[in-house]
Parts: structure tokens; sequence; C-alpha cells
């Protein structure tokens, strides 16, 4: 029986446990089912990783290294190539179903179990893109797989859809290969990548942003031979009479993540709709008790420094619930108004907290000179200022405990003038 398993070895996994290992939870065993630990930093080369939590610029590698390291310091074990198929509740323990080529079959039976699974990107099949399906498609993190860790090049005359990081990061990756990127096509008319991203991987190398435009058809049969883009209206329809060819050998698709929760899900975990990861209290309980969730699981994170911070609550909240010291009454409930997309935690005990309360959310649309009002049972007491939101950029929004009042039961935030 261990007292905690961690389900993912990737950045949130591997800071959830180390957390838990210093506040005195003696036996985790990590689960991960790629070769090795780090997950999906292995294949991110580029720097820009670790600002926030070492105060340097490090590759995906070297933040994982960092991690994997007090891994090895702290003595916790975990097992690779070791895919977890089901969560079983027992009431006082879990029993996990998992399977490995090393060790087969087997049940691990666990007090408490922390969901660090990732994110996966959207295929193809998901957004319906009219055309053949040929080879030569691929998810902008596929690529990157294959270009940063298995050493192949998926193409030389690329088109990207989709804007988002990954995306940004692969049109210049490709261009220092050697390939020519010809565009990166983006539905809405505003990038959904980082500010930063959009200087350093496109405007540096000039490879053109065509905003408010997609594909709407592609062509060839064995290889994939050119797209055929649109721009697109207000109501994001194509306009007839825009379209125009661009001949490719490879289409990159990089049109969103999705927190990969089928485990939680097929567990009877209670997922919120808007970001499709289970509902979380402040130390990221999800609605089965000793079960908590972290990172890019719960939502989409923009930096892994505050995937990083996000799994330090999760194995707080772990000690915590082995020692008995959490309460379960969920306390206040949070909401958002139409002009954001979703907050998290969802839920709030105040008894469970420490002297900061951080909340997570995201605008809808670019907004400038706004603020982000929070209100706690109709009365404000806090704002969060900034010249500009963009739905690319996860706003962190820190309330000091000592704002809120015993016996508040809502708490919403409202973007306003």
């Amino acid at each position: 029986m261990y007292d905690s398993v961690v389900l993912g070895g990737g950045p949130a996994g591997l800071a959830a446990a180390i957390e838990a290992k210093r506040d005195g939870v003696e036996d985790i065993l990590i689960l991960e089912r790629d070769r090795e630990l780090g997950g999906i930093l292995n294949q991110c080369i580029h720097n820009g990783f670790g600002l926030h939590t070492f105060g340097e610029q490090l590759t995906g590698p070297e933040y994982a290294e960092r991690y994997i390291d007090q891994v090895h310091e702290l003595g916790i074990p975990y097992y690779l190539d070791t895919m977890v198929l089901d969560i079983e509740d027992h009431g006082d323990f879990k029993r996990l179903h998992a399977i490995s080529e090393e060790n087969g079959y087997q049940t691990i039976d666990t007090k408490t179990i922390i969901l660090t699974m990732g994110c996966r990107e959207r295929t193809a099949g998901a957004i319906g893109i009219p055309g053949f399906r040929p080879s030569g498609i691929f998810t902008a993190g596929t690529a990157q797989r294959y270009i940063n860790m298995e050493g192949f090049l998926t193409g030389k005359n690329i088109v990207i859809l989709g804007s988002g990081d990954i995306g940004l990061i692969m049109a210049r990756r490709m261009t220092l290969e050697g390939a020519n990127v010809k565009a990166v096509c983006e539905l809405m008319p505003y990038s959904n990548g980082l500010t930063r991203n959009i200087v350093q991987c496109l405007d540096d190398y000039d490879i053109p942003l065509k905003l408010s435009h997609t594909i709407t058809f592609i062509k060839g049969k064995d290889r994939i031979e050119s797209v055929i883009i649109q721009k697109v209206d207000e109501n994001l329809k194509p306009i007839p009479g825009t379209e125009e060819e661009i001949p490719c050998d490879t289409l990159l698709l990089s049109v969103g993540l999705i927190p990969e929760n089928e485990i939680s899900r097929s567990a009877g975990i209670e997922i919120d709709n808007r970001t499709s990861g289970p509902i979380v209290t402040e130390l990221r309980e999800t609605s089965m008790p000793g079960v908590f969730a972290a990172g890019n699981v719960v939502q989409v994170h923009d930096l892994v420094d505050f995937v990083s911070q996000e799994a330090e609550l999760a194995g707080k909240g772990v000690a915590k619930f082995i020692k008995d010291e959490i309460n379960q009454d969920s306390g206040i409930e949070t909401k958002v108004d139409q002009n954001l997309s979703y907050v998290v935690p969802q839920k709030v005990s105040l008894d469970n907290a420490d002297d900061e309360i951080t909340f997570y959310m995201r605008v809808r649309n670019v907004e400038e000179n706004k603020k982000i009002n929070a209100y706690l049972d109709g009365n404000k007491i806090a704002t969060k200022r900034a010249r500009k939101f963009l739905p690319a950029e996860m706003v962190n929004f820190t309330i000091k405990k000592s704002k809120f009042v015993d016996g508040a039961k809502e708490l919403e935030f409202k973007l306003e003038d």
C-alpha cells in the first residue's frame, strides 16, 4: 500500500511528488507511460523555461533534469513504460490497474492519487478539414518529437495551421533545419501564442502570419501536395473569392490542446466542461476525496513554471490529506462572467488555504485597458489590472486570504472597464 501514486512523470508529476515527499509523505510511486521521465519537456529543446522557478532561462530537458535530480536525491521510485488503465475507489484506499512490458498486468493500492497526465493535441479529424487524407499531415507536437528526439525531418515545404505556441516554435525549428515555412494561418483575428514567440519565431525569420485565415481543403492522394486557404469573416466563416492555393509537402496542426482525462472520467471524477479538466479545490483535490490533480490535466497552461507551482499545491494537499488535516467543506464556489472563459480552482475552503490564493483564468477576446474585479458575495474585494489581456496568456489573480470573510458562498470574477 502506497501513501500516494502519481500518474505521469512530466513536470507536474515530478513537482507534485517532490513536494509531497518533502511534506512528509513517505511511500510515493510515480507511473510514467513513456520510456523516460520528463514528459513533453524532453522534446522542447528551445530555451525560455524556468524564469519564474529558477530565475534563469533553461531548455525543456534542462528544466526537467532539475526535478529528475531531486526525485533521485529523495529516493522516490518510479515505473517507466507503464500505462494506467483504470482507477477504483474503495473508500479508504484507491486501486490502480496498470500494464507494462516489464511487469505485465498489475494492481497497485494507494491511499491517495495525483493525476498529472498532461494534455494531447487536437488532430485533423477533430477539426474536420475537408479534402483527402494523404501522408504529410502532423500535429505540431508530433513533428517536434520526430525532429528533436527521433532525428526525422517531416518535410521541406511547410504550412502551419494555428498560431499556438507549439506551432510558432515549430515554424522556427523547421526553418533552422532548412525547411521553407510558407505561412502560419490563424482562424482568429489574433495569435494564440505568447507575444515573445511571435517575435522570436515568426518576425525574426520573416515567416508570414495570416490572421483570420483557415484551411478549407487539402489536396493530394498519397502525399499532401497543397492546401487551399481562405480568409474568414467576423463569424469565422470562409469568405468566397478569397481562396489561395499554397503548394506544400507538410501540414502542421497547432489547433489546441485537450487535457488527458479519460481515466478521470471513467473513475467518475467530476469534469469542468469549460476546462475539460477536473473540478478542483484550492489544494487541487478533485470530487473524489484523496484524488488530486495538477498541471495541464486540469487546465492548459502557457508556462511550465505555473505547472510546477500548481503541482506543488497538489503535493501539499496529499500530505494534508494523509495527516487528516483537510477540511472537506468546499466553502466558496467560484464563477466568471461571460467575458472570461473559466476559473481554477472552482472551489475554495479557507481552512485549507495559505495566506494567499491564486486563481487562474483566461479572457475570451483581446481586451485593452480593462480590469478584472473579484466579487465575494457581491462585494468587490480585489482588482487585477493590465494594459492588455490576451486569450493566449493565462491570467494569474492572487488574493490575500485576509480579504475573505467567514461564511462567504460565492466568488465571481468580472471583466470590467
